[in-house]
């Protein structure tokens, strides 16, 4: 598996290899074994699976708080998606950053995304599919977003002028300005 860092300490673009022949490919989309070999060693309890029926379909920025915060594991299986993490982590060299990675069917990429960060993304075609693994079950009581156009984050989703497709939920999110998290940063660079 190869593993890129990003910006933002802790989240990782995972790329499992392909083994492909005239029939198609094969991939192994999770294996604990190698990624603790790469410092993965995330328990994860829940698998989740999500349809977006049309391109431009927005679904974040969201978190789930401590006792319940998750590590995300997110990959994209059918489209393509622009998905992003923002640092939400209190005393962090990156709060309030963000990275975008696009994520596909066909280029494999995968997301790590841990505890103390909002995820979200937007769907780039028609008839999207992504599926992340989860390091808690879903607990309502415990869930928060964030605005997806917060000017104090400034994610560049490429919409351009188009409006996306939001949840009700979702359009009316906190501001950053309005949001105390219950999140610290622990680790290093």
């Amino acid at each position: 598996m190869q593993l890129e860092k990003t910006i933002l300490p802790g989240v990782l673009i995972i790329i499992p290899p392909r083994f492909g022949d005239a029939r198609g490919w094969f991939c192994e989309t999770w294996n604990a074994e190698k990624l603790a070999l790469l410092g993965i060693t995330t328990n994860f309890l829940q698998d989740n699976h999500s349809y977006s029926a049309a391109k431009g379909t927005l679904r974040g920025l969201h978190y789930q708080r401590p006792p319940h915060a998750q590590d995300k594991l997110v990959r994209c299986s059918r489209g393509t998606v622009f998905d992003v993490a923002v640092d939400i982590r209190r005393g962090s060299p990156t709060y309030g950053k963000w990275v975008g990675v696009e994520l596909s069917a066909e280029n494999g990429k995968q997301l790590f995304i841990p505890k103390g960060l909002l995820h979200g993304f937007v769907t780039l075609e028609k008839n999207c599919e992504l599926q992340y693994k989860c390091s808690d079950f879903y607990a309502p009581d415990y869930d928060g977003g964030i605005r997806w156009d917060d000017q104090t984050i400034g994610v560049d989703w490429g919409l351009k002028e188009d409006a996306p497709v939001l949840s009700a939920k979702d359009a009316v999110a906190p501001l950053m300005a309005d949001f105390k998290t219950p999140f610290d940063w622990r680790g290093s660079l």
